[in-house]
């Protein structure tokens, strides 16, 4: 069972290992179908992976992944702490009138979809997916405050915000009506929010979700230089990702994962949950045998402060390409 953390300052509690819900209705997937998420599911909430974080454009067609989960959830809703996202830069939803992506009109209208497709009369926590740069910020805090006043979210927090777009809305935040969490790209191949975002939420008091934790597969230890599963995503779609990967690097992390009898998958997540303000590591999955290894790793390995300074020897923030 994947052990509770805190969010943030806030009373919310999350499962350590979450399960990052973006295959859900992808093309293409075993979980594409209704029969592969509730499977996939199935096995998260038995391993006590109770943390789902979804948004509205995931899924072959926008709005699949949160509709398979809606159907698949049934009778068990409050036994996860479902979480999803509105207000990607990328795509409007369809709705067809004027608004900013973080304004109250579009905050009313994305939220009614979302709860429609989950099948559920609440979401515990609310996240606005990229800044909106066309909506003041404290408009986005007020819409999102009168939703948990009216009971149809829980919290509310957000996704991709630079360091001093944290700050931004911290600062204009009044009352109660504040985010309690931050989602940013964050690995050990992918370090740069440890810059300026880590700072401003463990200065602000919020939880951190890394996404893209175990990068697209490579930290799990499945690749090699000479390749990896055929029908892994990397390879099948992203093949410049294994190609461009720093091998000797990763050779080398796995010596010092062999050196102390554990798995890289095991060492990826020690390390993450030892980073101050993470709160939950939502990582993918498209088999029921991926969320119980992910929830085994998640336990498995507490890393020392030596462990640490190896690892990060190994792997070390790059310069910052602004200087």
């Amino acid at each position: 069972m994947s052990a509770q953390r805190r969010v943030g300052s806030s009373g919310l509690l999350v499962s350590a290992v979450g399960l990052g819900c973006n295959n859900f209705g992808r093309a293409g997937t075993a979980t594409e179908t209704l029969e592969g998420t509730r499977a996939v599911l199935d096995a998260a909430i038995d391993g006590g992976v109770t943390f789902l974080d979804t948004a509205d454009i995931y899924g072959k067609e926008p709005g699949l992944s949160e509709t398979l989960m809606g159907e698949a959830l049934q009778g068990r809703r409050d036994r996860v702490v479902l979480a999803t996202k509105f207000g990607h830069e990328s795509l409007g939803m369809g709705y067809d009138f004027p608004a900013g992506l973080g304004s109250r009109r579009y905050v009313r209208k994305a939220v009614e979809e979302s709860l429609r497709r989950l099948n559920t009369s609440w979401i515990d926590l609310y996240q606005l997916h990229t800044p909106d740069p066309l909506t003041p910020i404290e408009e986005t805090l007020d819409a999102l405050e009168e939703l948990v006043r009216e009971g149809k979210i829980r919290y509310f927090g957000h996704s991709n915000f630079t360091g001093w777009q944290i700050a931004e809305a911290e600062l204009s935040a009044t009352g109660s009506a504040r985010f309690i969490s931050a989602q940013n790209q964050f690995s050990l191949l992918s370090r740069a929010a440890e810059r300026e975002v880590l700072p401003a939420v463990n200065r602000f008091g919020l939880g951190f979700f890394p996404f893209f934790p175990l990068h697209n597969g490579l930290l799990t230890g499945k690749f090699t230089r000479e390749g990896g599963p055929g029908e892994s995503r990397i390879m099948r779609t992203r093949s410049h990702l294994w190609q461009n990967a720093p091998w000797d690097a990763l050779e080398a992390y796995r010596a010092f994962c062999d050196a102390r009898g554990i798995t890289m998958l095991e060492a990826t997540f020690g390390w993450l949950l030892a980073q101050p303000g993470v709160a939950s590591v939502i990582a993918g999955a498209t088999s029921p045998a991926q969320i119980e290894a992910n929830a085994r790793a998640g336990e498995a390995w507490s890393p020392s402060a030596e462990d640490l300074a190896a690892i990060d020897a190994l792997f070390p923030l790059p310069a910052d390409p602004a200087v």
